[in-house]
């Protein structure tokens, strides 16, 4: 992909999270809170798995706003697959990430579109998402 175009689609990141005793909630399935940390667990695993080595030593990132629907969950034991990816430009200093949660047979249980400020790790301030930063979020590796 060149040129900024992101008509195509972006290129997916995947983890599988497990429920176990400590994610179960009183009505039996994963607590909506567990769902929160899933979702910032497999940004932050994309992140460290994608970005170049020189922005993650340079930045962190926080989270601005979460936007997240609930059509399922899954009880202890089961497993959902998680899935996100870059989505549009950064704006300024954020970004947003779109996420999945699917159960074992496909069905849809988590979505939720996510947006992250960018923070320089020396002064704590938001930095500019500038294109290289995002490059390797763009294209397969």
């Amino acid at each position: 992909m060149t040129g900024g175009d992101v008509s195509a689609d972006p290129p997916r990141f995947s983890r599988t999270f497990t429920a176990g005793s400590e994610h179960i909630d009183e009505l039996g399935h994963v607590n909506n809170a567990v769902w929160v940390q899933w979702i910032q667990d497999l940004a932050t695993a994309h992140w460290n798995t994608a970005a170049r080595a020189e922005d993650r030593a340079a930045f962190y990132w926080v989270v601005v706003r979460h936007e997240i629907d609930y059509r399922g969950n899954i009880a202890i034991g089961e497993r959902a697959e998680g899935t996100t990816w870059i989505e549009g430009e950064a704006r300024g200093a954020t970004s947003i990430r779109m996420v999945e949660f699917r159960d074992a047979s496909g069905k849809p249980l988590v979505s939720a579109k996510t947006s992250w400020a960018m923070l320089n790790r020396e002064s704590g301030r938001p930095a500019r998402v500038r294109p290289p930063i995002l490059a390797p979020f763009r294209s397969a590796s």
